[in-house]
């Protein structure tokens, strides 16, 4: 970010047939009153107008080396649909449209030509289609930025609560075997390095979720706190990381214990997701750590069936932006 200018964002349409582009085109109308940060969409106008036909769209020229920065009108890159395009119902030849419009705002904001991105849900069945191999976004921006596909991390984050799966998408069943001591201490200095640089916490306190019912209860309900999550724990207190000891994780999640650390690494995707959505369901924030770049994205999915009928709402998209807006001023003061 120069000077002393607020952030500009780079925001991706995701699914366009979802609510992705509606939900991007009324954040741009109601940009004052939700006190939103400058964005420029990428993605296709076809789907824009096909939500918002009033809409004052200027077009920018991709390879802009300077994007405009203040605007009465929409700002947006167009990355034109390869078919046709029917809100609510998916079409996978569009996909290489949303592939690209991923690719295109990762790419502005190493170059710097935006501040961070945002991207709307994607709808990865319809994706793989169009030749889309990763597991998801998170896992797809860092092989754009050059980097394996497990080094980013994903952090949910909402007011009073941030958490982050340590496996994420794979079936509970294979949680165990799947887990592993250098996954958590990955994940655990991932994680605090960014509280530290991005989120302004000068020393970063994790909790650990066991893994099993009363965190292992001394290896009586299962021996993975031992042999998976001590090691790991062991390694980041070396590194100079607070972290604690395995967490049973009910009790993990009231009012109380959250006043006690910045951030709770989880080890499945349920233990970090339920008490974040039972506290905020509307205004959750995914959060991509470990990147060279800012990335966040709203919390939930495509929601097809309310595509084109204005009923979606657009907490979590807002809080998205915010969240971004206030991470690169957070790392440009460093």
């Amino acid at each position: 970010m120069n000077g002393n200018r607020k952030p500009l964002l780079a925001v991706t349409m995701g699914e366009p047939a979802g609510v992705g582009p509606e939900l991007i085109a009324r954040a741009w109308r109601q940009r004052a009153e939700l006190d939103l940060p400058a964005f420029v969409y990428v993605g296709s106008i076809q789907a824009l107008e096909a939500v918002d036909a009033s809409l004052p769209v200027t077009r920018i020229d991709p390879e802009l080396s300077n994007i405009p920065y203040a605007s009465d009108d929409f700002l947006a890159v167009d990355v034109p649909l390869a078919d046709s395009l029917s809100i609510g119902v998916l079409n996978s030849r569009n996909g290489s449209a949303v592939i690209k419009s991923i690719e295109w705002a990762t790419q502005a904001a190493l170059d710097g030509r935006v501040d961070a991105i945002v991207t709307a849900p994607i709808h990865k069945a319809s994706l793989y289609e169009s030749g889309f191999d990763t597991p998801g976004h998170t896992e797809y921006l860092a092989r754009l930025c050059a980097l394996p596909d497990d080094h980013s991390v994903m952090m949910l984050t909402t007011d009073g609560l941030r958490v982050v799966p340590v496996t994420a998408h794979i079936p509970l069943a294979k949680v165990a075997s799947s887990l592993t001591a250098d996954q958590i201490f990955h994940a655990g200095m991932v994680t605090a390095r960014d509280l530290h640089d991005r989120f302004g916490v000068a020393k970063p306190r994790i909790a650990i979720a066991g893994l099993n019912p009363h965190a292992g209860e001394g290896g009586t309900i299962g021996m993975e706190e031992a042999t998976h999550i001590m090691p790991a724990i062991w390694a980041l207190r070396d590194e100079g990381i607070d972290v604690s000891d395995p967490q049973p994780a009910d009790t993990l999640f009231h009012e109380e214990a959250r006043a006690t650390y910045d951030a709770v690494l989880c080890m499945y995707h349920d233990q970090a997701l339920i008490p974040l959505k039972t506290l905020d369901f509307w205004g959750g924030v995914n959060v991509t750590l470990g990147l060279p770049i800012i990335r966040t994205s709203p919390d939930h999915g495509t929601a097809l069936s309310l595509a084109g009928t204005g009923e979606a709402r657009i907490d979590s998209l807002a809080a998205a932006m915010k969240t971004a807006s206030a991470m690169v001023r957070e790392q440009a003061a460093k």
